[in-house]
């Protein structure tokens, strides 16, 4: 059995109510849910949540409804722990874990990431979506990926990836036994700028809405 899970918690301290104030004449929710309901290689689609607002609006849509504990939802919690709770209350056997923060990510992007865990598990146990760093990056202080006396150009640094969390499938009992959704046996897919945009702050959330809107009316060569 394979299901869409998406968790989504009131209370965020950087973008007020983000997950179900108005986005493109919807909510980030809502949408995710509509994408998730075209996707034929799904059994269900769950939303976890502490909020009874995004849980109602969850059942309405057709989708099962996870009351999370209020502890689980607090910003102090680690996401390790959050992860273990959820993958527990999940009934499915492989968890397509996809953020309503993530708007652009596509349906062919989603399915191929499905299609290839379920093509090389177990030699791969999770499949993530990423995206390419190319940046002068400094740590401490100090350069981490470049010697500055003999500074390459930008596209000859080291490929660096950062993971997006616009797409994670795993099994349940790997997502319960690393307490995560990445596991030490990954495969990363790669997405590009537009699919990458994830919604951090209010800056993030008008630019993925605006271009949110401009995919809407066909505007995007991509996504």
């Amino acid at each position: 059995m394979i299901k869409a899970l998406v968790a989504v918690r009131s209370g965020s301290e950087r973008v007020t109510n983000k997950n179900i104030r108005s986005f493109a004449g919807k909510s980030l929710l809502e949408y995710k849910i509509i994408q998730l309901k075209r996707l034929k290689m799904l059994d269900g689609i769950i939303v976890n949540s502490n909020d009874d607002t995004m849980l109602n609006l969850a059942k309405k849509m057709g989708c099962e409804a996870v009351k999370r504990e209020q502890y689980f939802a607090l910003p102090t919690v680690s996401m390790s722990e959050v992860y273990k709770n959820i993958a527990k209350n999940s009934n499915s056997d492989v968890i397509v874990y996809c953020n309503a923060t993530n708007p652009l990510i596509s349906d062919q992007t989603i399915e191929v990431a499905i299609r290839f865990y379920l093509e090389n598990y177990p030699e791969v146990e999770s499949v993530n979506t990423a995206n390419l760093i190319k940046e002068f990056l400094f740590l401490n202080g100090e350069p981490l990926n470049y010697n500055p006396k003999k500074q390459p150009r930008s596209q000859d640094l080291p490929d660096i990836y950062a993971l997006n969390f616009a797409v994670n499938v795993i099994s349940k009992k790997d997502m319960i036994n690393y307490s995560n959704i990445i596991s030490p046996k990954n495969h990363l897919i790669l997405t590009n700028e537009l699919e990458s945009v994830d919604i951090d702050t209010e800056y993030d959330f008008e630019v993925a809405e605006f271009l949110f809107n401009k995919k809407l009316k066909g505007g995007l060569i991509c996504c």
